[in-house]
């Protein structure tokens, strides 16, 4: 019963991972794109005062880069946008793949070789320094400063 139970949790579980809901209304509700592609006209062109074009040029230039900004991206996520995503999950499956199935059994490898060698060296540390440090102290514990004042 209790196996039946686990197995239904993952199935569920398993599902929801890849047929969760698209929020169409937030496509960034992480905020990963916050300060790097938000560009507008302002952002981009600017007349300091004293060298302004005429207004309807402003008022046409603001129009021709808004609008062409919103299309041709349309146009390019339109085209590229499938492709690329399947190039995305591609490479980031195979940097998952690499990443579990390589990169950690090798840290773990290393944490594990690296501790073997750690207790040895601090074997030969405690055998060979600690004495000397020992002796080194006590000849030089008995040194004493004399400060002289002057007159």
């Amino acid at each position: 019963m209790m196996t039946e139970e686990h197995s239904d949790l993952e199935a569920r579980i398993i599902k929801d991972i890849h047929c969760k809901e698209i929020d169409l209304v937030n496509r960034d509700p992480k905020n990963i794109n916050e300060d790097i592609v938000k560009v507008d006209f302002e952002d981009v062109i600017a007349e300091p005062e004293g060298t302004y074009s005429f207004d309807g040029v402003w008022k046409v230039s603001y129009t021709t880069f808004t609008v062409s900004k919103y299309w041709c991206y349309r146009l390019l996520s339109t085209l590229l946008g499938v492709p690329l995503a399947l190039l995305w999950g591609f490479l980031f499956a195979c940097i998952s793949f690499c990443h579990i199935w390589a990169v950690v059994p090798c840290i773990k490898s290393y944490l594990i070789e690296i501790q073997c060698i750690s207790h040895i060296y601090s074997l030969c540390i405690r055998t060979f320094c600690n004495p000397l440090f020992i002796a080194l102290g006590q000849v030089c514990g008995n040194i004493k400063v004399a400060l002289r004042r002057e007159g």
